[in-house]
C-alpha cells in the first residue's frame, strides 16, 4: 500500500481557502498513488503559534489574544460541515483515508480535532484529550468517545494527536484496537517527537506516519490579511520572529521503528510503500495488547460515553 504524508505550509487562520489547500494537495498525492494521505496537527486553521513565540500571547486580557481567538471561534469547522463536501466527493472517487487536523467550536469552544475521511462514510473525529501548556488558552479537551480506528479490510487506521503519545493509557487504550497504521500529528517532528514516533511504531507493532507541518511568520500575517484581523491581531504576530517556524521533519515508519522515508524542512509530499504484513510478524516478538500485557496484573477501563457537561433531561410532554 502506498502512504503519503502532505508536509506543506498551511493557510493560517482562514479555514474556507484552507480546505481547498487540502483538496489540491490530497489529488496531487492520490495521483500519485497514495491511499493513505496524513495532515500534521491543525493543519486547517494552522498551529497557534503565537502562544509560544509571541511574549504577550499568555497576558490576562491581550486584545491581540482575543482577536485571535474570535477568529478561530469564526472560522472553525462545526458538525457535519457543509464545507468538507467537496474534500469528501475525492475520498470517496479515489477510495481515500486523508487523516487532516483541523480547529473544532462545539458550542462556543474550540477543540483540537484530527478526523479521518474515509469513503462511503462520515468523518471519524478525534479530539485531542489534553491540550499542551500553553494550547489550553486555546482548545477544550476531548473525551474517551472519541478513542477510535477506521475499520477497513486490509486492516485499521487511528490517530493521536502531539503529546498524547506521551499518554501511557492513550497508548494502551489505541493499541487494544489493534492499529495497523497510525497517524502521528504533529506541528514540527522534532527529535524527541520523531522518538516518540518511532517507539509507537515499535511498541505498537504498526506503520506510523509521523506528520509534521512548514510554518512563517508571513504565512501567519498572509492569513490575517485573508480573514480580515484587526490591528491587535497584526500587532501579536508582529511580536513574533520573522523567520521559519515549524520546520517540518515528516516520517513514515516500519513497526520494527525503522524509518522508511524522511523528509527536511521545506514543503514536500513525502511517499513510502508499506507492507501491513510486516504488522503481523511484529507481533511474534511483541504483543504489548497480548501476550506482553499481563492482563491478570494491569486492567485498563476507558470511558467512553462523551462528556456534554450540561444534559437536559425533558419531560415525556416535552
Amino acid at each position: 500500500m502506498r502512504v503519503a504524508i502532505v508536509q506543506a505550509a498551511p493557510i493560517p487562520l482562514f479555514i474556507d481557502d484552507g480546505i481547498k489547500q487540502v483538496i489540491e494537495l490530497s489529488e496531487k498525492a492520490a495521483s500519485d498513488g497514495a491511499k493513505i494521505i496524513a495532515f500534521g496537527e491543525t493543519f486547517l486553521g494552522g498551529y497557534p503559534i503565537w502562544l509560544d513565540e509571541a511574549p504577550d500571547a499568555a497576558l490576562w486580557d491581550h486584545p491581540g489574544t482575543k482577536a485571535l481567538h474570535r477568529i478561530l471561534l469564526e472560522q472553525a469547522i462545526v458538525d457535519k460541515d457543509p464545507r468538507f463536501a467537496p474534500l469528501q466527493d475525492i475520498v470517496d472517487q479515489h477510495e481515500l483515508i486523508i487523516s487532516i487536523g483541523a480547529h473544532e467550536r462545539i458550542r462556543s469552544s474550540l477543540y483540537n480535532n484530527q478526523m479521518i475521511f474515509r469513503a462511503g462514510m462520515k468523518p471519524l473525529n478525534h479530539r485531542k484529550l489534553v491540550p499542551t501548556h500553553g494550547e489550553r488558552l486555546v482548545w477544550n479537551r476531548g473525551d474517551g468517545s472519541t478513542l477510535n480506528v477506521h475499520e477497513a479490510t486490509w486492516g485499521n487506521t487511528g490517530n493521536l494527536i502531539c503529546w498524547e503519545h506521551w499518554m501511557p493509557l492513550a497508548r494502551a487504550a489505541m493499541h487494544n484496537l489493534v492499529e495497523d497504521v497510525h497517524i502521528s500529528a504533529w506541528p514540527t517532528v522534532r527529535e524527541t517527537y520523531a522518538i516518540a514516533s518511532r517507539h509507537y511504531a515499535f511498541e505498537g507493532g504498526c506503520h506510523v506516519l509521523a506528520a509534521g507541518t512548514v510554518l512563517h511568520r508571513q504565512d501567519l500575517l498572509e492569513g490575517l490579511v485573508a480573514v480580515g484581523g484587526n490591528q491587535d491581531a497584526f500587532e501579536l504576530i508582529e511580536q513574533i520572529p520573522d523567520q521559519q517556524l515549524q520546520f517540518g521533519g515528516s516520517m513514515i515508519i516500519a513497526p520494527d521503528g525503522s524509518i522508511l522515508a524522511e523528509a527536511d524542512t521545506s514543503d514536500t509530499i513525502l511517499h513510502a510503500e508499506i507492507d501491513i504484513s510486516a504488522n503481523r510478524e511484529a507481533k511474534a516478538a511483541l504483543d504489548t495488547d497480548g501476550h506482553y500485557s499481563r492482563a491478570d496484573v494491569f486492567e485498563l477501563n476507558v470511558n467512553t460515553n462523551p462528556q456534554p457537561g450540561v444534559v437536559w433531561n425533558k419531560s415525556a410532554e416535552d
